[in-house]
């Protein structure tokens, strides 16, 4: 059962009982307006209109993304423009923020009248009549290869003049889009002197029209060149049904070298770190792919699946296993916008959750350094596994469990990570440090916690928090304050580490469910505190200050 986070919503949100103005209002406050900024002094007169050419080729994947979301989105899009009334702009802010007209935040309720009360589970993906077993029936008649089209990440489904069911490929599907879009790509390939952002964008552009994105894959792991774009269909949240169908997302960036080459380190230590998971050995990877590029960069612009409700502070990409077996997957982390989260919504956050005693060990560094081990996490443990005999992955085997099961996957095995070179003496660490890796990690989980348990991120989160608090890692104080058990979170963390990541190696969907089931939830004590936060921003709402700013 789906619980809505009562400290989140500002009012209870129905298909009868609509925001009014100043509702509306204070459901927009959640979201501070933040300018995002890039250097593009050190690129070239070529790369600077390279750049303004993704930038415009990345808007046109808002449209193909609203028309994921619903099918009629884009028609109420527009209608929602020529409404210049105050409330009419209100709505119109709102729908741009969620990329729709249901509150990423309120657990995907409807804020306008006259659309499905609820985002539908399988978004625009399949039919909105069919359901789990009828697709599940029809897959078992398909051919193998028909088989992985229908379950695979770039089709969408859809009913023949009979009624039956049939695949349609992206590149279909989104025709008109995806050509404008590549176009774009291909006269900005023809301004950068970069080869491997060439390469890429090539490649990419290609995919859009093939929908065979797999060589586009390979080129964007060996992506090298100051800007930094991911473009293209990624992840899977907004298919609640299966899990399997990937929305269009686009992220426009620039490479802070500096940071990046800080980071590096990192990412030599990962078979190090897979060759002691707390795990049964027989899951551990002996051999990882080639060593998975690091990114820090500053982000330009995000479009599409990248920009709607909590944005994104790092991600790891692809998502092909057969890409992740043979080069890895590549960790990108949007510095500017991590800045932007931590002062903006983490330190008045913690200045409510926190014990006074544990404010001052609220850290940027330990905020940053543990997402960058969370994306690394994401590369690590178990990616093919076999399951009775089949061959298979862990995405495929947990379904539309595997986001949250994934997510707070990687935030374990990245607060293990640090915890083994911190161990290990590969990186400065102590009572001190371990102090504010985990006060800094418990501070950010309540910020994640806001995002409701619908996202894959709070869901997940919630079930660490309470599975950690359960082992004595974190205290809940008579006050309403929290705080780190230092003697017991290590172990605790150990173990939830060690079943987060069997339960990926076995496939085991029966006891993801029962775990989520159990600690996937919000208790009084977190309840209390997220309450408490009613007035702090949930996130940022960024204003792209460079990217609307006119090429030079």
């Amino acid at each position: 059962m789906k619980k809505l986070l009562a400290c989140i919503p500002m009012l209870a949100l129905t298909a009868s009982n609509t925001p009014d103005l100043a509702q509306l209002d204070q459901m927009i406050a959640r979201f501070a307006p933040t300018e995002l900024r890039a250097d593009v002094s050190n690129l070239s007169p070529g790369e600077r209109k390279a750049l303004a050419k993704l930038i415009e080729a990345s808007r046109i994947l808002n449209d193909i993304f609203l028309k994921q979301m619903w099918s009629d989105n884009l028609e109420l899009y527009e209608k929602l423009k020529r409404d210049t009334t105050p409330l009419g702009k209100a709505r119109l802010h709102y729908f741009w923020i969620n990329k729709g007209p249901w509150s990423d935040i309120d657990d995907h309720t409807a804020f306008l009248a006259d659309v499905p009360p609820k985002k539908l589970p399988g978004a625009n993906f399949y039919p909105e009549n069919m359901t789990r077993d009828e697709f599940e029936t029809w897959v078992k008649t398909l051919s193998k290869a028909d088989r992985e089209q229908a379950e695979g990440f770039f089709t969408v489904i859809r009913r023949d003049a009979s009624g039956r069911l049939k695949t349609i490929p992206y590149s279909q599907e989104y025709k008109n889009d995806l050509a404008k879009a590549a176009r774009l790509m291909e006269e900005a390939a023809g301004l950068t002197g970069n080869a491997t952002l060439k390469k890429f964008l090539l490649s990419r552009g290609a995919a859009f029209l093939s929908n065979d994105y797999y060589e586009s894959d390979l080129a964007w792991m060996d992506l090298d060149a100051p800007i930094d774009i991911t473009i293209g269909p990624y992840e899977t949240y907004n298919d609640e049904i299966f899990g399997y169908k990937a929305g269009f997302e686009a992220y426009v960036n620039l490479r802070d070298d500096v940071e990046t080459e800080k980071l590096k380190f990192f990412g030599g230590h990962l078979q190090e770190i897979e060759n002691n998971l707390p795990i049964n050995p027989e899951y551990r990877n002996p051999k990882l792919g080639s060593q998975a590029p690091i990114r820090v960069v500053n982000q330009v612009l995000s479009a599409g699946d990248g920009d709607h409700g909590v944005q994104t502070a790092a991600y790891n990409l692809p998502n092909d296993e057969r890409v992740v077996a043979q080069k890895g997957s590549k960790r990108v982390m949007l510095k500017n916008v991590q800045e932007a989260k931590f002062h903006g919504t983490l330190e008045p956050i913690s200045k409510r959750v926190l014990t006074p005693a544990s404010q001052p060990d609220l850290s940027f560094d330990s905020f940053f350094t543990h997402i960058l081990a969370h994306e690394l996490s994401h590369g690590i443990g178990p990616h093919q596994i076999s399951v009775d005999g089949r061959a298979t992955t862990p995405r495929q085997e947990l379904k539309e469990l595997y986001s949250a099961i994934e997510e707070a996957k990687a935030d374990v095995t990245g607060l293990f990570m640090l915890q083994y070179l911190y161990d290990h003496k590969l990186i400065e660490g102590g009572a001190g440090a371990e102090r504010k890796l985990y006060t800094t990690f418990l501070a950010s989980s309540f910020r994640s916690l806001r995002f409701g348990l619908n996202d894959a991120h709070g869901k997940g989160m919630a079930m660490q928090v309470n599975y950690l608090t359960d082992k004595g890692g974190f205290v809940a104080r008579a006050d309403g304050r929290f705080e780190v058990h230092l003697d017991k979170i290590k172990s605790a963390v150990r173990d939830l580490d060690h079943d987060l990541l069997t339960l990926e190696a076995t496939g085991n969907y029966a006891g993801a469910k029962r775990m989520l089931a159990e600690l996937g939830v919000v208790r009084p004590d977190m309840e209390k505190a997220l309450k408490s936060l009613s007035d702090i921003p949930v996130d940022i709402e960024p204003i792209f200050a460079t990217a609307n700013e006119p090429a030079k």
